[in-house]
Parts: C-alpha cells; sequence; structure tokens
C-alpha cells in the first residue's frame, strides 16, 4: 500500500463518519489528508494529525474523532494496526504483506516513481546563473548552476512546464570595460582601472585578433573597440555555455538583454504601467510610483536625458515573460542582491500580479572552497575569482555539483575539496554512488546464483526489522520530491538520499539477498532482490534529479 493509497483510505473514512454527522466536506479533498512518517518507527509507519484540523469546525472532540476514524480504518486490508496518540494523532501500522509491496511497484514504475502532478499545467520560467559575459563563472554562478538545474529538474518531475532561462547582459556599462581591457590586453597597455583581469583577457583578446579577418591596427580606437565588443562578448559567452555544458547544465532560452531595448519593449512596459496607474512625470524623469506597493522609494524609469535607467529592463523583461504566457517566474540572484527584492516584487504588484505566486526570487549565499583546511583565493586563469572550472579540476562534475546541492542555498557554504577527494563514507557523494553501486552488484551476484525477481515476490516475507526501515524510507520518495519542488530547496533530495544509503547499507548487512553455498533458493530471496533493486532505482531516480551520475561499479 503506498502513502497515496494510505491518504484516499483515510479519505473515504472521512467522508463516512462525516455523512453520519451531516458535516460539510465540500471543501475537503484528498490532498487535506497529509500523511508524516513518524521519527520513532515504534509509532507505526504512518500518521496523520487530520483529526486535529476537522474536530473544531465540526464542532467535535479531536481525539473523540481520531477514535471513530481509526475504528473505521481497522477493517481496511493491508493495515495492521490503528493507534490514537496524544491529543487526536491516528497512528497506522501496514502489515508486512502491504508494506512490502512497494518493493514490486518501485521497480515497476522505473524511473517515474517520485514523479507527482503538483505543478501539472503549470508553467514555469526558472532564470539563473545569467552571468555577465565578462569573465568566467565564479563560485556563486557555479552555486547556482548546480541549485538551479537541479531545481528545475524537481520541477518537472512534480509536473511542471519548465524553461531554463539566462538572462543574457550584453547592454550596458560592464560589457563597455570589458572590450575596454580587452584592447589593453590587445595593445600591451595596463588594464583599466575599472577593466577585468587575468590571464582570459589576454586569451580572448588573442582569439579576437585571430578570428578579425583585417588588419586592427588600422581602426581607430573607437571602432577597435567596437570589434573587441562584439567578438570578444561572443567568445566569451561561449566559453560560458561550454563550461556550463559540461557541468551538465543547458539551457532552454538564452535571452539577449540588448533585444529589450531594439524592440521598443521597455516603452510598452511603461505604457502598461501608465495605464494601470503607477506612472508619473517629475524633473523630466519618467516615474514607477513603487512606494504604494511596498518598495521603500519610488523608482525613476526614464531619467531626464532620456536614457532608460536599470529598472526598465526588468520591467520590459518580466512582462515579455507574462507575455510568452509563464505562470510562475522564478529568479535565482546572489548574495549582493537582498536590495533588489522589494522592487522586483513592487513591480510584479503594479502590473497586477500577485508577489510571490507570480513572481518569486531566490538568494543565493556565497561559496568558499576550502583545501588544506584555507579558504582558495585565487584561480589560475581568472586571476581574482575562483570559477567553475577550478572546482571541477579540483573533484570533477558529479562531486562540485552534489556539494553545492546537498546545502540550503540560503546559507554561506564552504566545500572541502580534500574531503570530496576521498573514497570513505564521511565523503557524501561517494556514500550514495557507494550504495547505488552495491545494489547493482547484488543484482549481479544474485543472477549469477539464479535469484531472479521473476521466479516469485512474496512480500509477506519481508518482516525483518531492517526490512521495514529500508520500506518505511523509500515510500517517502514521492513526498519527498513534491516537498522540494514546493519550498524550492533541492538539498531536500540529497539528504533523503543521504538516509535511503544509510538504511540500505545497514539492511545489506543484516538481510541476504545471494543464497549460501548449497543452499537452495527461496521466495524470501527472490523478494529481498525486488527490495534491493527498488533500492537501486529510487537512488538512481534521486541523484538524476541532481544531475549526479549513479555508477553500477566503484
Amino acid at each position: 500500500m503506498t502513502p497515496q493509497d494510505l491518504a484516499r483510505e483515510l479519505f473515504e473514512r472521512i467522508i463516512l463518519v462525516a455523512q453520519r454527522g451531516n458535516n460539510d466536506v465540500s471543501s475537503l479533498s484528498v490532498d487535506d489528508v497529509v500523511l508524516e512518517r513518524p521519527k520513532n518507527r515504534d509509532h507505526g509507519d504512518w500518521a496523520s494529525s487530520i483529526s486535529l484540523k476537522l474536530a473544531k469546525p465540526w464542532g467535535l472532540n479531536p481525539r473523540e474523532l481520531a477514535t471513530e476514524l481509526a475504528t473505521e480504518l481497522e477493517s481496511v486490508e493491508g493495515i495492521a494496526s490503528v493507534e490514537v496518540a496524544g491529543p487526536g494523532f491516528i497512528n497506522i501500522r501496514l502489515d508486512a504483506a502491504s508494506a512490502g509491496a512497494l518493493a514490486k511497484t518501485i521497480v515497476e514504475s522505473g524511473t517515474e516513481y517520485g514523479r507527482g502532478d503538483v505543478y501539472r499545467g503549470v508553467k514555469l520560467n526558472l532564470e539563473f546563473v545569467s552571468a555577465n559575459p565578462t569573465g568566467p563563472i565564479h563560485m556563486g554562478g557555479t552555486r547556482w548552476a548546480a541549485v538551479g538545474d537541479s531545481l528545475a529538474r524537481i520541477l518537472y518531475a512534480a509536473g511542471g512546464e519548465v524553461t531554463r532561462e539566462y538572462y543574457f547582459n550584453d547592454h550596458g556599462a560592464q560589457i563597455d570595460r570589458f572590450s575596454r581591457s580587452l584592447i589593453a590586453a590587445h595593445l600591451g597597455e595596463p588594464a583599466p582601472e575599472d577593466g577585468y583581469g587575468g590571464a582570459y583577457i589576454h586569451d580572448i583578446a588573442a582569439r579576437v585578433t585571430t578570428a578579425y579577418a583585417n588588419d586592427l591596427t588600422v581602426l581607430p580606437r573607437e571602432e577597435m573597440q567596437e570589434v573587441f565588443r562584439s567578438l570578444g562578448v561572443e567568445l566569451m559567452f561561449g566559453e560560458i555555455k561550454a563550461s556550463l555544458h559540461e557541468f551538465g547544465v543547458d539551457f532552454d532560452v538564452y535571452f539577449h538583454e540588448d533585444s529589450l531595448h531594439e524592440s521598443r519593449a521597455v516603452e510598452r512596459a511603461v505604457e502598461r504601467l501608465r495605464q494601470q496607474g503607477h506612472i508619473f512625470e517629475q524633473h523630466g524623469a519618467t516615474w514607477l510610483r513603487t512606494t504604494d506597493l511596498g518598495d521603500d522609494k519610488d523608482r525613476v524609469i526614464i531619467k531626464s536625458d532620456g536614457q532608460a535607467a536599470y529598472i526598465a529592463g526588468d520591467l520590459a523583461y518580466y512582462l515579455d515573460k507574462r507575455e510568452r504566457g509563464f505562470d510562475r517566474n522564478i529568479i535565482m540572484l546572489g548574495a549582493d542582491h537582498h536590495g533588489y527584492v522589494a522592487r522586483m516584487m513592487a513591480m510584479c504588484a503594479a502590473f497586477g500580479d500577485e508577489p510571490g505566486v507570480n513572481l518569486e526570487i531566490m538568494i543565493g549565499q556565497m561559496v568558499n572552497l576550502v583545501r588544506d583546511g584555507k579558504p582558495m583565493r585565487m584561480s589560475k586563469r581568472a586571476g581574482t575569482i575562483v570559477t567553475l572550472e577550478d572546482l571541477v579540476e579540483a573533484v570533477g562534475v558529479d562531486a562540485g555539483r552534489y556539494a553545492l546541492v546537498r546545502s540550503s542555498s540560503d546559507s554561506q557554504l564552504d566545500i572541502d575539496l580534500d574531503l570530496l577527494g576521498k573514497k570513505t563514507n564521511d565523503n557524501p557523494v561517494f556514500y550514495v554512488q557507494y550504495a547505488h553501486a552495491r545494489t547493482c552488484a547484488v543484482a549481479r551476484n544474485a543472477e549469477a546464483s539464479g535469484v531472479r525477481r521473476e521466479d516469485g515476490f512474496a512480500p509477506e516475507l519481508l518482516d525483518h526489522e531492517a526490512e521495514s526501515q529500508l520500506l518505511g524510507v523509500l515510500q517517502e520518495f514521492p513526498r519527498i520530491v513534491a516537498q522540494a519542488a514546493e519550498l524550492r530547496e533541492p538539498h531536500r533530495v540529497a539528504r533523503y538520499i543521504e538516509e535511503v544509503a544509510g538504511y540500505y547499507h545497514r539492511w545489506y548487512d543484516k538481510c541476504r539477498v545471494i543464497p549460501q553455498a548449497e543452499e537452495e533458493v527461496t521466495d524470501l530471496q527472490r523478494t529481498r532482490l525486488w527490495l534491493n533493486d527498488a533500492t537501486g532505482q529510487v537512488i538512481r531516480n534521486g541523484l538524476g534529479l541532481l544531475g549526479v551520475s549513479a555508477p553500477e561499479r566503484m
């Protein structure tokens, strides 16, 4: 019996009890029946607090309602016992056959196990990384690459229609500084005070010189800067995309900031907001009245000299996303962008949308790479920053991605490169991947010993405590995926599969799948093979959501 099956059974009993008491259930659905796995497994396999929620509006005592529901549930096939605890908690214990049946369900579901429909029919735009095309991706952007791509996979698993989007900042002063830096490198001059340094600048400058068909030295400086601007940005962004691809991150849309200013999108956004009554003119400039919508001050959109302010691009870009049909727009910003949140939410409200629903902003915290107990400060290529390439060179893609995803993104993160290089249980990615490889080894050895799943399945035989505990954690996977999607917290999947790995290793030590010498193969061993393979499938699915491989041998 899956948690979904049990929730439906409990919901049906709630309806029966409600009908007997003439209580209104018109607004109630099976989604309101939340089941949780008790921290203390002595309390059963599942617990529900639904009685506490329903008792007050129905004018009943919560414990008495829980007792009535418990009596109804006791007759359900597959339920071994039901107890009422505390003020009205319902603790449910499944019989071994009902609990063990999950192993076959997982194996037969394959990659579909864990998927849900929380966001079915919802179009989500997930914008992340969006690093300026002026240098390699630093560790903050690398963290968002891992977290953003994992979140996209999780939202898709929860039924969402997800578009990964990269906002290409090819408009503004930072591009001018970049092109001036390239010219300086080309001419052998010192880098501008406000420019960019590092070996990569000289690399890009040399590649621009090679790519440009004519002699750069005959061009006036302004024309030369435009050449370095157009070719340099293209080459740098090509490197960024290649680095992200090697890191397992690709985007569906690369949106160019310049296109907003070329297509009159800013003017359309201003006109829309004017119709909404949020625009006013003052001191020759055009303003957005955001103080009425939670911001600390009103914002200039068009300056008195006619130039668009920075927020103008944000307005046009948000409207463009909404016109492309996205219901929810999630933007992942760096730690230095806290000040943007209030104005962005005010902008969302100004368009008549709901902040936190149509627009969500996630702020990520800093990442430090630590080696020999000391933070890494410099990159061989970038000079002043540590980059995505530095992380991958040190520990590889799998360990790098896993380390970045397994902690909440709103907390500062120190990554111990020495630990990630170890092949021990102290290294979390090794611990999980080894558990998966072990499930594959058991399956290979079972085949060699004549243990075949298709020859038998007797779930009632899975009555060892270690089997009950392993099944208990495996049935949590769909709920964990849904929770990670709703809370935008991919680290919940990482921590969950570490828990699965722990229960699996303990089960492996106590429950044999392979018969000993001269021992005949029994249904117990065949059924345990189902459980072994179900565990491998869950770990594989979980690692897949994080963009991390599941090796079959280690």
